[in-house]
């Protein structure tokens, strides 16, 4: 079967958006572990390395809205930023941190397979807050991937309770902040590109995390002389974080979030594989064993996800038929009807 040029330059620009992607997504995981990591480039303060990605990236932000004007800011008022933005920035910088906190005391494979829990925090958050409807079929689902998740943790060779704890953590925050940005700006009309998104929620993170680095951190910094900042690695680390947003833009917005998930699968096996190989991580058999059940319940997550849309949109086009027959019929009734009226008139 020949495919046509459209058809063959619209795979390969998906499939370049995907590559651009996972490249970016994998740069910024394995950046963030060698600079938090204690046996690597030892700076573990990862509250600090959050402000900074945040600052950078709120910054290149609002030049970008500001200045070359690429997108046009939402219109917003300060009562719906308050309320709306301001917990979803507060959300975020939890996630963020924990996450980075998360790089010092477990492997980067291990943190891979424990993220593999995202889709059951945001559906079980989103049948509590009533966004979600629950089912038998896709709790057990869930219960799956939990499963997987749980086998994967038990063979864990250098399993640290409080990195999986932050891990967790960093998991729910994250969760929560998806299914909040449905409720509090999704179902008001309000959409926030990557690039708006650092322009309203960026500063929240750099307020929220100034007085737990004002306590946790600036003192070690401060006694430590480790202000002075590798400004090529910390510049470089921030500028990959801020281009992930962009490609997380271009991936979802030339394709679709499903497709940004199931390229997630691949990224993530992907790490594994290159914590093993090239960082020297140990992955064990159980380690593989737990994950491969928790991708086969993630991957029926997002097929379940994919037919449900399928289902949706055929809904809507069957729909617009009926619409437009329905408009068609009324059409001809009228026509007839101004006819029989000119005859009867003449």
């Amino acid at each position: 079967m020949a495919f046509s040029e459209g058809v063959v330059k619209k795979v390969i620009l998906s499939y370049t958006y995907v590559s651009i992607w996972i490249f970016l997504s994998f740069t910024v995981i394995v950046y963030n572990k060698y600079i938090l990591d204690r046996k690597m480039y030892n700076w573990p303060f990862p509250i600090s390395l959050t402000m900074i990605h945040m600052g950078f990236c709120s910054s290149l932000a609002y030049i970008l809205v500001r200045v070359f004007k690429l997108v046009e800011p939402v219109s917003m008022s300060v009562d719906l930023y308050i309320k709306s933005v301001v917990p979803i920035g507060a959300l975020y910088s939890l996630s963020l941190w924990f996450s980075n906190s998360a790089y010092i005391y477990l492997s980067v494979s291990f943190i891979q397979m424990l993220k593999a829990l995202m889709p059951v925090a945001v559906y079980s958050i989103g049948v509590f807050l009533k966004k979600e409807t629950f089912r038998n079929e896709t709790m057990i689902n869930m219960l799956s991937i939990s499963l997987g998740v749980a086998v994967a943790a038990y063979g864990e060779a250098k399993f640290d309770v409080w990195g999986v704890t932050l891990q967790l953590l960093a998991v729910a925050f994250e969760a929560t902040r998806l299914v909040l940005i449905q409720i509090l700006l999704n179902s008001k009309g309000i959409s926030l590109n990557p690039i708006t998104s650092l322009y309203y929620i960026a500063p929240c993170c750099l307020v929220f995390l100034s007085l737990p680095w004002f306590i946790m951190e600036y003192p070690l910094l401060r006694d430590k002389s480790s202000l002075n900042l590798d400004f090529f690695v910390f510049g470089t680390n921030s500028f990959c974080a801020f281009a992930l947003n962009l490609a997380v833009f271009l991936l979802v917005g030339k394709t679709s979030a499903l497709t940004m998930n199931v390229a997630g699968v691949v990224k993530d096996w992907l790490l594994i594989a290159f914590s093993w190989s090239v960082i020297k991580d140990t992955v064990t058999p159980m380690n593989l064993i737990g994950y491969g059940l928790a991708f086969l319940g993630v991957g029926y997550y997002n097929h379940s996800k994919l037919q449900a849309l399928k289902a949706s949109e055929t809904q809507k086009r069957n729909q617009q038929q009926s619409d437009e027959e329905s408009g068609k019929l009324l059409d001809e009734k009228e026509g007839g009807a101004n006819a029989r009226k000119n005859e009867n008139q003449n």
